[in-house]
């Protein structure tokens, strides 16, 4: 009976040996077991945070007693979070809408330079993106300052008043989302530029054969060899200005009042500012849904394409 099972047992062994060995030869299960450390961090560093606040979003003011939804009711009645929706998607779409469309002018009139002039362009035009947001944001307080403001100084040759860019809610909010525009556009610039240098030069030259005019060429050319891109680059600038808060914290604090906060510097001042940490985990929660949404809507709308091609 021993004897029938040992060659028996061998082979099992054999075979899962054959079995590993296969496995392992899968280009597969060799790019997850690379990619594992990457997938450990992530989880460290993303996931455990995230859960935490979820954790933390079903507390009390004290962090003593579960409360399960309770703040998030009482945020739904309050008119400010509502406010802080409104300020927050309007500070996003119109910083990307105006960071994409500069971005796609100013890779043209790049790409369309020398190629020796080119390093020296994009070095300079990259500076607002690479300058840590805080330092620039800086320079700008100091442009929008009530009483030494070189914007007024510059107004004031041509007959026009003062101008209240960080005291009154429609100029702060316009002052926010230029310095955004002015620091996030190069980002866009150097993404579309790459993109632009991928676009085969003989499709322009039939274009021209055929008599189509440049801006022909750009919407019947140009953006659809760039969808893609355009599609990735305006869902990375969504996440990164949707949970921006370097720049309001700096120039406006959220104020006047709460005319220029975002989910990111309001969850603050209620988290850490007011001393309630639970329900400044339940502001910042909030930005997950929306992003998601955004999020599905861009990716689904590449994979079609990838699709149909």
């Amino acid at each position: 009976m021993a004897d029938v099972t040992a060659p028996n047992s061998a082979v099992l062994v054999q075979s899962n040996r054959s079995s590993l060995h296969k496995l392992m030869q899968r280009k597969s299960t060799i790019a997850f077991l690379m990619a594992l450390p990457l997938i450990l961090l992530i989880a460290i560093l993303v996931v455990y945070p995230a859960g935490y606040a979820i954790w933390l979003s079903m507390l009390n003011k004290s962090m003593s007693k579960f409360v399960g939804f309770g703040n998030f009711e009482f945020l739904f009645k309050r008119q400010t979070f509502w406010d802080v929706v409104f300020q927050s998607c309007l500070f996003a779409i119109t910083a990307v809408i105006f960071k994409a469309m500069i971005g796609f002018v100013v890779a043209h009139f790049v790409h369309n330079i020398p190629s020796k002039g080119q390093r020296k362009w994009r070095g300079m035009l990259l500076v607002p993106w690479v300058i840590p947001p805080a330092m620039s944001t800086l320079a700008w307080l100091w442009l929008f300052d009530p009483s030494y403001s070189a914007f007024n100084w510059i107004l004031a040759h041509f007959g026009i008043g003062p101008v209240p860019w960080l005291g009154e809610a429609g100029w702060a909010r316009f002052a926010v989302i230029l310095v955004n525009i002015w620091a996030g556009a190069p980002f866009f610039m150097i993404m579309y530029l790459a993109a632009l240098k991928s676009v085969p030069d003989q499709l322009y030259e039939a274009a021209a054969i055929d008599g189509a005019a440049w801006w022909q060429r750009i919407w019947y050319v140009t953006l659809p060899m760039m969808r893609n891109i355009i599609a990735i680059t305006a869902l990375f600038s969504l996440i990164v200005t949707f949970a921006n808060f370097d720049i309001t914290r700096v120039l406006t604090s959220g104020g006047p009042l709460t005319a220029t906060h975002l989910f990111a510097t309001w969850a603050f001042k209620v988290g850490i500012e007011s001393g309630d940490i639970p329900l400044g985990a339940t502001v910042s929660l909030f930005m997950v849904p929306i992003l998601a949404v955004a999020a599905a809507f861009i990716l689904r709308d590449i994979n079609k394409r990838g699709s149909e091609v």
